[in-house]
């Protein structure tokens, strides 16, 4: 198919790789001016006891929100405030321990105004980003991080390309300089995210596994028909084997035992009819690494343990119902 629309004579991929090319160089741009203001900025927000209030209107209020939807799930409290809605009752939902986070990229909205007086009547911190150092927003915080003025994608109608582009961007390097000054980390991340793909993904072992009178087991001198009920019992499809000194030293599947009667032997104890020396997992491995382990081995349960000791199992259905696919 041709890169251009019949009749236009545009080449919509040339256009596209100019949007990226203008927006990369901007970004560039910003990553090299960036200065003391945002170390000083990142470690306000540390050192607060409030929340930062993300604020921004048009296409900057949606980059505020999204701003404040990252920063709430990487440990940083925040929320978004419509300026205008501010000048309708919300200003009480701004605190003056908080920091308000106010996105324009010309720094004159009137519609902020009123948030703005509120932040300097009552002390609250405020932090800009914007193009433009000089302008009422710029003037009145407390810091400004200042995006580059860079020439919008969209010469045509100036539309907001780039300088949401940057705005968003400052966000995110906010976020992760915030997340590794707290220590933030994956199991931190998890409690913000217990539902859907991420929550899935950080999920463990120790989150998914059969523990305590849940686990299957039996001691190695234990019978057969011993073991074939505690399988049963249990409905895992298989059985733990536990050496003299409690540690695991085998295990018995619905398999084995499938194998064990086409043979048409039947060993006496659980000892002699396990695969000795198991696929076993710690119980801090990631539940989609337990998957994957499992379709290379071609097996469904997976011990876990520590010091060679058990302390769970593992099925196959216990990590596609924690939704790791």
């Amino acid at each position: 198919m041709s890169g251009n629309r019949s009749g236009t004579g545009v080449d919509y991929l040339a256009v596209a790789r100019e949007v990226l090319r203008v927006e990369t160089d901007a970004l560039g741009l910003m990553a090299e001016g960036l200065g003391e203001d945002f170390r000083t900025a990142v470690e306000n927000i540390l050192n607060t006891q409030g929340r930062v209030i993300c604020v921004g209107i048009g296409k900057s209020g949606h980059v505020a929100r999204k701003i404040a939807a990252t920063l709430s799930s990487t440990g940083t409290p925040a929320y978004f405030v419509h300026p205008v809605e501010a000048s309708h009752g919300d200003l009480g939902m701004i605190h003056a321990d908080d920091i308000v986070l106010a996105l324009s990229r010309s720094g004159e909205n009137a519609e902020m105004d009123d948030l703005i007086q509120y932040t300097r009547r009552f002390n609250v911190a405020l932090i800009a980003i914007t193009a433009n150092r000089d302008s009422a927003l710029g003037r009145a915080a407390d810091i400004v991080l200042q995006i580059p003025d860079a020439p919008e994608a969209c010469p045509e109608t100036n539309a907001p390309t780039t300088s949401t582009t940057l705005s968003m961007a400052l966000g995110d390097a906010l976020a992760v300089a915030l997340l590794r000054g707290r220590g933030f980390d994956a199991d931190s991340f998890k409690l913000f995210h217990p539902g859907g793909k991420l929550g899935a993904m950080l999920k463990t072992a120790g989150d998914v596994m059969h523990a305590g009178d849940e686990m299957p087991c039996v001691p190695e001198g234990a019978s057969l028909g011993d073991a074939l009920k505690e399988l049963t019992a249990k409905n895992l499809g298989c059985v733990t084997v536990m050496g003299a000194e409690g540690g695991l030293i085998g295990i018995i599947t619905d398999g084995d035992l499938r194998r064990i009667i086409a043979t048409g032997r039947t060993p006496e104890t659980a000892k002699a009819a396990m695969t000795a020396n198991p696929v076993a997992a710690r119980r801090d491995t990631l539940a989609g690494a337990l998957l994957q382990l499992m379709n290379e081995r071609k097996i469904t349960q997976i011990p876990i343990v520590e010091n060679d000791r058990l302390v769970g199992v593992v099925h196959m259905h216990d990590i596609l119902k924690a939704g790791v696919v």
